[in-house]
């Protein structure tokens, strides 16, 4: 709901409260006589009583007929008031904003679901996601209604204003039918008291020449007499249905102002939790997800301090091992040694090797320079040998 129908909304709580709280007078039942009224309202009733003239056949017939025309001006504009005002607006706004609110299911904010592998493979957003989206279309809606139910809001406040007005004038006229109704009555009991005896003396004592003019003038008197009773009886009637509009009124009133506190309350209270409500659950939302995150942080410190621990034994073992170590290690050594001793070995058997097979060449050397000389020795001597002479 958008700040400014908010703040229409709670300025409108101390007018509604005001009207809601506007007492009407009831209506007076009873027609106070003229004998028993106190001296303004006497005076009031014997004012009415001189609008009537015997001999004027309109006077009486029309009699009261102000105030009945009066009571035909707010029939009228009650009628006018009731063809005007549309409730049905605001009772479908009502029921769009129910139907709005409970449409929308906070659970479906899952948590704990994630999308499956076909809402992956379709592209269908996250649960939280989708949940936006519709929060966000359905607060669109509801401020459209909101706005629409603050403007019924205030026409349904004119109207009570309206009829608080039209009630005070329909009192005030039904009052005044009570003031005609006791001069009628006052002027009834007049004629019946002294006029139409008088008119009966007056036609006894009257000349037989003119006995039937004063008889016309005494039927004259009596039928303007019973033409008043009527009129009066009228009266009655006409005030008797003033009297049932009074409550027709101040029923349309009350219903018009528990229309309009529930507008208030839906506008003040409703929406607003409504909001909260979804407003809480996105904060647990996103609170779950911080949460998650946080954990997922939480459980990679822990395992990269438990790597780095298990590390650094590994690290320290094998620098402490090696620290531990001499420059060479004995078995080197030992073996190094053994090498040399076996190389210093090995270089004394070799050069005694070496040594006698040079001593065999020495003497196979001696050997072969003898032989040699005795080849040349024995080759010299057949050369100098004399030559035989052929036999």
């Amino acid at each position: 709901m958008t700040d400014t129908v908010r703040a229409q909304s709670a300025g409108t709580v101390a007018e509604i409260e005001a009207v809601a709280n506007t007492a009407l007078p009831p209506p007076n039942s009873t027609v106070v006589p003229l004998a028993e009224a106190p001296a303004p309202v006497a005076a009031e009733i014997r004012a009415r009583m001189a609008e009537v003239t015997l001999g004027d056949s309109g006077s009486v017939l029309y009699f009261g007929a102000k105030a009945q025309t009066e009571l035909q001006t707010i029939s009228q504009q009650m009628l006018g008031d009731v063809k005007n005002k549309d409730l049905g607006p605001a009772g479908d706004s009502l029921g769009q904003i129910v139907t709005a609110l409970r449409g929308f299911s906070v659970s479906e904010l899952d948590v704990r679901r994630e999308r499956s592998l076909w809402e992956k493979i379709t592209g269908r957003a996250a649960p939280f996601a989708r949940f936006l989206s519709r929060f966000e279309k359905v607060q669109d809606q509801i401020d459209t209604i909101t706005a629409e139910l603050e403007s019924h809001e205030m026409k349904l406040l004119k109207d009570v204003k309206g009829l608080d007005q039209l009630y005070s004038k329909t009192l005030g006229f039904y009052d005044e039918l009570a003031l005609y109704i006791a001069a009628g009555e006052a002027k009834l009991a007049e004629i019946d008291a002294t006029v139409v005896p008088a008119k009966e003396a007056e036609v006894e004592a009257a000349p037989e020449d003119q006995k039937i003019l004063r008889a016309q003038e005494l039927r004259d008197l009596r039928s303007a007499r019973d033409d008043l009773e009527r009129r009066v009886h009228d009266l009655k009637l006409t005030r008797q249905v003033t009297m049932q509009a009074l409550p027709s009124i101040r029923l349309v009133q009350e219903n018009d102002k528990s229309l309009i506190t529930k507008i208030n309350s839906t506008l003040v209270n409703t929406v607003p939790l409504w909001e909260t409500q979804l407003a809480q659950a996105v904060t647990i939302q996103r609170s779950a997800e911080a949460a998650g995150a946080v954990k997922q942080a939480a459980d990679l410190t822990n395992e990269l301090l438990t790597a780095n621990a298990k590390n650094l034994r590994q690290a320290n073992q094998a620098v402490r091992t090696e620290m531990e170590r001499g420059i060479f290690d004995i078995e080197a050594v030992k073996t190094a040694n053994a090498e040399l001793i076996a190389t210093i070995e090995d270089s004394l058997r070799i050069a005694d090797e070496g040594k006698a097979r040079r001593a065999a060449a020495e003497k196979d050397l001696t050997e072969m320079e003898g032989k040699l000389r005795e080849t040349l020795t024995s080759a010299k001597a057949h050369a100098d040998a004399p030559a035989q002479p052929a036999a």
